[in-house]
């Protein structure tokens, strides 16, 4: 018995779960402790209005475990018992990616069970899930990819039974009916009520974090701009959750928004908001852009440099041929010695 589904994010904003055809949906909340996904709550309730099993998934930045998954609870909240919650460990944006894998994961893995008494799944790349071996009673969904043509479903995924896990993520090239662009696709080995097991606490007295209210009607409008608004916002000094909307007050939406952007759009982009003033100098821009601070500033520096981040599935010489260059190229601006050894969210300048 194996179970159909797709994984989304805000780059599937507006997707109608409602037609799409899937046994299961797993959405992503929040990443690190400043970005929440605008579609994560619209996504989540159309989801489960039209029968989905449901997931809900942080994405890690490597900081501070405890106010990571602190984070991740509160905005799960009142959803907890209903959906499988999952932690995403991915290269990009993740400080501690390739450093201490197997010792933040585990530790963000007990701190969520404690707490909740759920198990989460963890998500990984095949490339790296030997690290993760003895992780615990935690089920681990793995990521490999034959290729990256478009396809749809597929019954026997390529090197099935190689590895054992929950779940499979075989495409993120993937076409189904009702939904016009690319979509993850996922194999869950089991049946709907195995699913419901990763959703049920195996504690009592759990205490539940409530999901942070909507903003109520705002009695206070502080001043500044939105950039010195989001530069207070990363310092910490309007709280989150519930308190970073009451602080905020008729500025909350803007200034999400604009810290909203920051985490989702691409580097090339941020790059050029920062040549048009965007995000200030110095100290303001360092900490409005956080962990993506480095990589702008380098495509800054850069000019006309260009650059790829690798996906599942990529050779050098498959990159190589999208931006029209060689693999040698690629390996000397990057530094490879071997150029047969690349992995999943490295990133590569391309020219």
């Amino acid at each position: 018995m194996a179970l159909n589904g797709i994984d989304i994010s805000s780059w599937q904003n507006g997707i109608n779960l409602a037609v799409v055809p899937c046994d299961f949906v797993v959405i992503k909340s929040t990443e690190g402790i400043n970005y929440v996904n605008p579609d994560y709550m619209r996504a989540y309730e159309q989801a489960k209005a039209a029968g989905k099993c449901l997931g809900i998934y942080h994405y890690a930045n490597g900081g501070n475990i405890q106010a990571e998954a602190e984070y991740f609870l509160g905005n799960v909240g009142n959803r907890l018992g209903e959906a499988m919650l999952v932690l995403d460990w991915e290269a990009g944006n993740n400080a501690s990616f390739g450093n201490c894998d197997y010792a933040w994961c585990k530790g963000w893995l007990d701190y969520v069970y404690q707490k909740a008494g759920v198990h989460p799944i963890l998500y990984c790349s095949q490339s790296i899930a030997y690290k993760f071996d003895n992780i615990g009673n935690y089920g681990l969904w793995i990521a490999q990819y034959a290729d990256n043509d478009p396809t749809g479903y597929q019954d026997v995924p390529w090197n099935e039974g190689e590895y054992t896990c929950a779940i499979r993520q075989y495409t993120s090239c993937g076409r189904l009916a009702g939904y016009d662009g690319n979509l993850d696709l996922d194999k869950f080995y089991g049946s709907k009520e195995d699913w419901g097991k990763y959703t049920v606490s195996d504690k009592t007295n759990v205490v539940v974090p409530e999901q942070p209210e909507a903003p109520k009607p705002a009695t206070v409008t502080p001043e500044g701009s939105t950039l010195d608004l989001a530069y207070k916002t990363m310092l910490g000094e309007f709280g989150n959750g519930e308190d970073r909307i009451r602080n905020l007050g008729t500025r909350y939406e803007e200034v999400q928004n604009f810290i909203n952007h920051i985490w989702i759009t691409s580097t090339d982009n941020l790059a050029q908001e920062v040549l048009s003033g965007r995000y200030g100098n110095g100290d303001v821009r360092k900490t409005v852009l956080g962990s993506r601070y480095n990589d702008v500033q380098d495509q800054v520096n850069d000019g006309s440099a260009q650059y790829y981040t690798v996906q599942s599935g990529d050779t050098l010489s498959s990159i190589a041929s999208k931006y029209g260059t060689s693999y040698q190229t690629i390996a000397q601006l990057n530094g490879l010695s071997n150029p047969n050894l690349i992995y999943t969210g490295q990133r590569l300048r391309v020219k």
